[in-house]
């Protein structure tokens, strides 16, 4: 099976420029998608088992494979949440899957959302992971938009094996993450000039 467009890239021009850049030893000390964690949380399963199963179907549609059912780990009173209960789909994907969502996510999906202005360059979680939020699960050319029940939005997790949030930067800018100019890491605005 031939590599991913977005993965080729990354093995022909990005890893080579990140070892340059940062001075790696080894190729392999370069930073490189671990995985991608597409979550839909979907509160109002508790009422209705319909939404889990519409969720569940328009995720699989996005990815590409099969969600598995998140389960409330403890019961909340407040919320109505008894331990068990189903509260949302998620589905991880790796290798060619991960290049070829994240390809279609900032190519396609990404540039489809209303008054977009650039990613927040600072949801790096400081051990080189990154976390974005879509509102609408619509800008997915995937979902058919007549047979949407209702909007909901999913949260989209990137891990690298990156040590520090400047390299994981570094990379996902590379692979062409719209990141806003604003609120730059000060270390990746430097270079910038």
């Amino acid at each position: 099976m031939p590599n991913a467009r977005l993965k080729s890239r990354y093995l022909e021009e990005i890893r080579p420029s990140l070892v340059q850049r940062f001075g790696y030893s080894s190729l392999m000390q370069a930073p490189q998608i671990e995985k991608v964690t597409v979550n839909m949380g979907c509160g109002e399963a508790k009422q209705d088992s319909k939404v889990l199963d519409a969720a569940s179907e328009q995720l699989a549609t996005i990815t590409g494979q099969k969600p598995n059912i998140r389960r409330a780990r403890k019961s909340i009173a407040q919320f109505k949440i008894r331990e068990g209960m189903p509260v949302g789909v998620a589905v991880t994907l790796r290798g060619q899957r991960s290049y070829e969502f994240l390809d279609r996510l900032m190519s396609i999906a990404i540039p489809r959302i209303r008054d977009f202005r650039g990613l927040n360059p600072r949801a790096f979680d400081g051990r080189g992971n990154y976390s974005l939020g879509v509102r609408e699960q619509i800008i997915f050319p995937e979902v058919d938009y007549d047979e949407i029940d209702q909007v909901r939005g999913l949260d989209i997790t990137i891990t690298t094996t990156a040590a520090s949030d400047e390299e994981s930067f570094a990379l996902l800018e590379a692979l062409g993450m719209p990141f806003s100019k604003e609120s730059r890491p000060p270390t990746a605005a430097a270079n910038q000039n």
